[in-house]
């Protein structure tokens, strides 16, 4: 897996190669990237996996940038959202999932899981689709949690191989509702008991004109989990890792 920052993962296994929540560029909206160098992809992905709605998770100018015809895996209700944005192209290509639905892509076995989080586009947009993670199952069994706060039955959702985790936002004000902090993202890790885990979702995108504002909301969520983990989860192996560096993780 290569982290590329905020919640944009490369993922190869078995052959097949995922990308999550895509963000290749500098800049969503009014938010600047401020750490990591702009994502540089290998190729062209077998599928592509988006979590919810949100600009900074599904973001448009992003996914207009990936070579190939990657499938879309989306959460339940977000084709229509697809096909009035990019075009029924791209719509043909989206495959919808609820919590508990799965499908393959190649040997991979990519299955929707639940995520508390709200799935509308945001408060200027009647678009809504579900908000979910994904459970990716080949060499390995992989979770990416997309964004969430902590939920009931998210214990089921492990054992794992590897957890990414989400630790942050992207702004002083972004609060804990529907989102994991450092020690949420720790009891998060306890419960879904994974041999390895990674923070995301921290440390990349931050408002513009508040650079000098809560920095430590910026910079220190994933050192901070990791401190947690030890504690909680002490039989996980947690890397932190930088933009655009890669971890490569064996079962077991």
């Amino acid at each position: 897996m290569t982290w590329w920052g905020h919640s944009t993962v490369w993922l190869a296994d078995s052959g097949i190669t995922l990308l999550t929540d895509p963000v290749l560029t500098d800049r969503v909206a009014h938010l600047r990237r401020l750490a990591g160098p702009t994502p540089t992809l290998p190729g062209a992905p077998d599928a592509v996996l988006l979590s919810h709605l949100h600009a900074d998770h599904f973001h448009l100018a992003s996914l207009r940038l990936l070579a190939g015809a990657p499938t879309l895996i989306v959460p339940r209700g977000a084709r229509a959202f697809v096909a009035k944005t990019l075009g029924s192209e791209w719509a043909s290509r989206c495959v919808e999932l609820a919590p508990g639905e799965d499908t393959k892509v190649g040997p991979l076995r990519v299955r929707a899981v639940p995520a508390a989080h709200d799935g509308a586009r945001g408060p200027w947009s009647r678009d809504r689709a579900l908000a979910v993670g994904f459970v990716v199952e080949g060499a390995a069994r992989t979770w990416y949690a997309g964004d969430t706060g902590l939920f009931d039955g998210m214990t089921e959702i492990g054992p794992l191989d590897l957890a990414l985790i989400p630790v942050g936002g992207w702004g002083p004000t972004l609060g804990s509702h529907h989102h994991l902090d450092a020690a949420d993202g720790a009891e998060a890790l306890r419960r879904v008991k994974s041999g390895w885990a990674v923070p995301i979702h921290y440390g990349t995108l931050w408002p513009i004109g508040m650079t000098r504002f809560r920095t430590h909301m910026f910079d220190q969520p994933g050192g901070r989990f990791a401190e947690l983990a030890a504690r909680s989860s002490p039989g996980t192996r947690v890397r932190v890792l930088a933009q655009g560096e890669t971890l490569a993780v064996e079962r077991g």
